[in-house]
């Protein structure tokens, strides 16, 4: 039959990011990040959920009891099992405005890692890629980003995979998956020649890496050696990030924007809704829970 790309849900968001399926639970979460709002809905679509948070929201991972929330300044962890009640888990960012929270991912063993970016035109806050570890402290992987994007693993975790978007380059890692640490650093792609810088990013059960290439309107799969396999056209603007989901983990979740409150912009009818998309012919993996210690925070 093809692929077959269809709306999923008729909402729209201003920033839509970080969609996450989770395979227990049966339902999709994504943020709209300008919005502050973390959103979550049925296959279906029949049942739909927000949360609002207390500032723009980067990106989320599954936890134990909710969702583990990479907000402007740090860490939280947003307890659905206590009426969504939000509490800080480590700030490394608390004193700094000038940057924030973006993309972020749970490593496969547990441990959340997320990037920061600088906030409106300011060229002296370097953004930091850091580590959430399990104890609730944070390390420092990379440093000197402008917009940390594209995090995801290979299917055994010791891959890492990385982007700074206005680099329009996708770095490939080598990822201890005992430790958390990183080394190896090596270009993988360079989206440019496809027409966009990089934004989200994940990878199929086969260790393809799946790139939403938001400003062509398109996804592109890459093979595990870098090598460039398939180009999907969308029907709307600015796809950010996708993420694989459904009963058998075999539909590409893609989230889109409408507005990101600084270059990105659309006045398409659609635009910022979310799309499911079928019949790729592969399937994605389950993401990891967070393990993050439900205490006070640590400013690191």
């Amino acid at each position: 039959m093809g692929i077959r790309i269809n709306f999923f849900g008729p909402w729209r968001n201003r920033l839509g990011e970080s969609p996450l399926w989770d395979g227990e639970a049966g339902v999709l979460y994504w943020v709209d990040s300008m919005a502050a709002r973390i959103c979550r809905a049925a296959p279906s679509g029949v049942r739909y959920e927000t949360w609002t948070m207390p500032q723009m929201v980067g990106s989320i991972a599954l936890a134990e009891s909710g969702l583990v929330v990479a907000l402007r300044d740090g860490f939280y962890l947003l307890n659905l099992r206590n009426h969504g009640v939000v509490s800080p888990i480590a700030l490394p960012e608390r004193d700094n405005p000038a940057v924030r929270f973006n993309d972020g991912k749970a490593d496969r063993q547990g441990r959340f890692l997320a990037g920061t970016m600088r906030v409106g035109d300011a060229d002296t806050a370097p953004g930091l890629l850091y580590r959430l570890e399990r104890d609730g402290s944070c390390s420092v992987l990379e440093r000197d980003l402008v917009v940390s994007n594209g995090l995801c693993f290979s299917p055994s975790g010791d891959r890492l995979y990385f982007a700074d978007t206005l680099q329009g380059l996708i770095w490939r890692y080598a990822y201890d998956v005992l430790t958390g640490e990183v080394t190896d650093r090596r270009l993988f792609a360079d989206t440019r020649t496809l027409g966009s810088l990089p934004d989200g990013a994940t990878v199929d059960a086969d260790g393809h890496l799946w790139v939403a290439l938001v400003q062509a309107q398109r996804l592109a799969r890459f093979a595990p050696d870098g090598r460039l396999e398939q180009i999907v056209d969308l029907p709307i603007p600015f796809p950010s990030c996708p993420a694989f989901g459904g009963e058998d983990l075999r539909t590409l979740f893609v989230t889109t924007i409408a507005d990101s409150g600084h270059r990105l912009r659309s006045d398409h009818p659609d635009a910022g809704r979310l799309l499911a998309i079928d019949g790729l012919g592969v399937c994605g993996l389950l993401e990891a829970r967070c393990r993050p210690p439900e205490s006070h925070a640590r400013l690191t």
